[in-house]
């Protein structure tokens, strides 16, 4: 198959056209300066040129404490944005993963939250990217909707670097303990990712790593396998703290764990659990030299 993959110079899309390669598919890379998504004409353009098979959407604003001031910038990308690619995708019959996220859940319920709850975003960024979830679904005939949440991966900025850094550079690390969700490594949803658009089993797809924590937890999980794996030298002392203590501009859900359902009535093998992904992540950073002794 031709998979073409928007945002693919970010943090999941590098990992996708990896992934989706080494499954043995031919991969169109496509980065902002090759296909600009808010650009109507241009999307439609330049995937009528290649003519793939499938389009994996990862390009998105993801800015989320910067899309409550810039609310037109946050819809521009994840809800226009989205409808250009979806309209280019069915222009030449191609399926279309679009790449969402734990945060269209209000994240007040008491348990995991299933595909087709009812979603009840709080953030602009949450809005905006169940905006392109609606505009996705309306658009293309052949789509699948893959919810994620706490992704990280060896390419950019994220989490788990930050607590790295942070645990070998800080005396005291304050972590808030009451917000709950699954880490998600980015290898691991790419795999999955890889396996989903062989099939025609369209749909809401909730793809985490299995298993939930605190970001208390995950940091502390965190920082004992670096220290397992790599020998790094933690200075930080642990400390968790609420979210009260540690106000943002945009709102975070208190749960965002999500139920796997749909991987699982659809016969797909369940993404196994973020600890394990954690120490694969560390491992890989580690052999890279990212991760300092």
């Amino acid at each position: 198959m031709k998979v073409l993959v928007t945002g693919a110079s970010g943090q999941l899309g590098m990992d996708v056209v990896r992934i989706v390669k080494e499954a043995g598919h031919e991969t169109i890379p496509c980065s902002r300066e090759q296909l600009d998504i808010v650009d109507l004409e241009q999307s439609i353009q330049v995937v009528c040129r290649f003519r793939p098979d499938v389009v994996i959407h990862c390009a998105a604003y993801t800015a989320v404490d910067a899309a409550e001031t810039d609310i037109d910038g946050a819809y521009t990308v994840n809800a226009s944005g989205t409808r250009n690619v979806a309209l280019a995708a069915e222009k030449v019959g191609a399926k279309l993963v679009y790449i969402s996220t734990d945060y269209v859940f209000d994240g007040m319920s008491e348990s995991p939250y299933y595909e087709y709850d009812n979603t009840n975003p709080q953030s602009v960024y949450g809005k905006s990217k169940r905006a392109g979830e609606v505009l996705a679904q309306a658009l293309s005939s052949s789509c699948f909707i893959v919810r994620t949440s706490w992704v990280y991966g060896l390419h950019g900025n994220n989490f788990v670097k930050t607590m790295l850094k942070l645990g070998q550079e800080k005396p005291l690390l304050q972590v808030v303990h009451d917000q709950k969700g699954s880490p998600t490594y980015t290898v691991d949803l790419a795999r999955f990712l890889a396996e989903l658009i062989q099939t025609e089993k369209y749909g809401i797809y909730h793809a985490s790593n299995s298993g939930s924590c605190t970001w208390f937890e995950f940091t502390q999980a965190i920082l004992e396998d670096a220290v397992k794996l790599a020998g790094i030298q933690v200075t930080a002392k642990l400390e968790p703290c609420t979210s009260d203590q540690f106000v943002r501009p945009a709102p975070r859900p208190r749960n965002s764990v999500m139920e796997h359902m749909s991987i699982r009535t659809n016969g797909f093998q369940d993404l196994r659990t973020w600890r394990e992904g954690l120490r694969d992540f560390l491992q890989e950073l580690n052999h890279n030299s990212k991760l300092a002794p």
